[in-house]
C-alpha cells in the first residue's frame, strides 16, 4: 500500500507496533514521555500505555516518565483539566500494571514570570526578547531529562508532535528527524533521544480516537473535547527548545499563559469567556 493511504485502523497498528518495538529493545534507557495534556499528547500517552499493557507483565521493565510542566501562569481552566487528568491518570495507572512515574515540573521560583517582571523589572514579554519560554518551560523539564541522563546514559523522550499540525511543524519536524531512524538525536541535550510515535497521525485520527476510545487508566475523554470546543484553540506544546517558542504566544488560538503578553488577543480565553467562564473576563 502507498504509504500514507492506510486506513486508520492501520495507521493505528503500525504505531501500536512501533511503540512496542521499541519498548521492547535490548536496552534499560528510560522513557519520558512530554505532556502537555492536550490532544497530541494525551493521544500519544493512551497508545503508549495500550502498547505496554499488550505486554505480558515480565516484559512491561523499562521505566516511563510522565513528564508535565506548569508555568505557574497557565490559562487556569486548561491547567485545573490537566491537574485533574495528571490525578487520574496517577490513581489509574497502579492498578492496571503500567510502570509509569507522573512528574510535574515547574520554574524555580528565581525564573518565575512574577519574579523577572516585578522583581527584577524585566519588560514584558515580546516577539523579540521572549524570556519567558527559556525559564518557565525549558529549563525546568531539560533539568528532570538531563538528571535522568545522568543516571542513566542515555534516555528517550516521547513527543506527540505531527506533519499534520501545520505546514511549519512538518518543516521542523522533516529538518530535525531522520525518516531512516526511529530516534533522532536532541540538537541540544546530550543524551536524549526523541521519539515521535505519533508523527503520521492526520487531526481526524487524533479526535476520532478520543471520542470513541477510552483511555485503558479509565474515564473518557470528553472534558478534553469540550475544552477544546470552548475554548477553539490547542494547547501550548511540551517545549524544550527555543526553535519550538513561536508555537507559543503566536496568532494560533492556543492555551497558554494568561499573563501572555506576546499576543494582541488570547484567542482560547476569549473563546472560554463567551463559552460562559465570565469570571476570567478581568
Amino acid at each position: 500500500m502507498t504509504p500514507g493511504l492506510e486506513t486508520l485502523p492501520e495507521r493505528l497498528r503500525i504505531v501500536r507496533r512501533t511503540i512496542r518495538d521499541e519498548y521492547l529493545q535490548q536496552h534499560a534507557k528510560p522513557w519520558i514521555i512530554g505532556f502537555s495534556g492536550g490532544k497530541d499528547s494525551t493521544l500519544m500517552l493512551q497508545l503508549v500505555a495500550e502498547a505496554i499493557l499488550s505486554l505480558p507483565p515480565d516484559e512491561r521493565r523499562r521505566q516511563v516518565y510522565l513528564l508535565s510542566n506548569d508555568t505557574l501562569v497557565e490559562s487556569p481552566v486548561y491547567q485545573a483539566s490537566v491537574a485533574k487528568t495528571l490525578d487520574f491518570i496517577e490513581e489509574g495507572v497502579s492498578t492496571i500494571g503500567l510502570p509509569l512515574t507522573v512528574i510535574r515540573s515547574h520554574p524555580e521560583d528565581n525564573d518565575s514570570f512574577w519574579v523577572n517582571l516585578l522583581g527584577r523589572g524585566y519588560p514584558a514579554p515580546n516577539r523579540n526578547f521572549r524570556w519567558c519560554t527559556d525559564r518557565m518551560k525549558i529549563r525546568p523539564t531539560t533539568r528532570f531529562i538531563r538528571d535522568q541522563v545522568s543516571e542513566s546514559g542515555e534516555v528517550i523522550l516521547l513527543l506527540g508532535v505531527r506533519r499534520a499540525e501545520s505546514i511549519a511543524r512538518a518543516q521542523r519536524i522533516d529538518s530535525y528527524a531522520d525518516r531512516d531512524n526511529r530516534l533522532n538525536p536532541h540538537n541540544d541535550i546530550r543524551g536524549c533521544l526523541i521519539f515521535r510515535p505519533i508523527v503520521d497521525l492526520t487531526n481526524d485520527d487524533v479526535w476520532h480516537i478520543l471520542l470513541n476510545v477510552r483511555p485503558p487508566w479509565g474515564g473518557d475523554h470528553r472534558e478534553l473535547v469540550t475544552l477544546y470546543r470552548n475554548a477553539q484553540g490547542g494547547e501550548c506544546p511540551f517545549i524544550l527548545s527555543d526553535d519550538d517558542a513561536p508555537s507559543c504566544g503566536s496568532t494560533s488560538a492556543r492555551f497558554g499563559c494568561w499573563t501572555c503578553t506576546v499576543v494582541d488577543k488570547d484567542s482560547s480565553l476569549s473563546g472560554l469567556i463567551d463559552a460562559g467562564f465570565e469570571y476570567l473576563e478581568p
